[in-house]
């Protein structure tokens, strides 16, 4: 089979360290989210600290947006630094 025709994935590596990472900025985004949810659910025991807690919430559900778009950004950048290595 001609060389040019296969499909070569093995970034070695570099894909590791690229995944590590944006593996790791995932798990503090999960963990700030847990962070603003269980503060939030605390201020809520508390009516002065209602409207703070909702701010809270507010603030965990908006970042976890952010999930999916460290994913995708992952992707593109795995495929950036593929595709810029198998450049002939």
């Amino acid at each position: 089979m001609d060389s040019r025709n296969q499909l070569n994935l093995d970034l070695g590596q570099e894909h590791i360290t690229i995944q590590r990472r944006y593996e790791a900025l995932g798990a503090l985004n999960d963990f700030l989210i847990a962070v603003w949810f269980l503060i939030g659910s605390f201020f809520f025991l508390n009516d002065s600290l209602i409207e703070s807690g909702t701010w809270l919430f507010i603030a965990g559900s908006a970042q976890l947006l952010i999930k999916p778009v460290l994913k995708l950004i992952s992707l593109v950048h795995v495929s950036r630094v593929f595709h810029s290595n198998n450049v002939p």
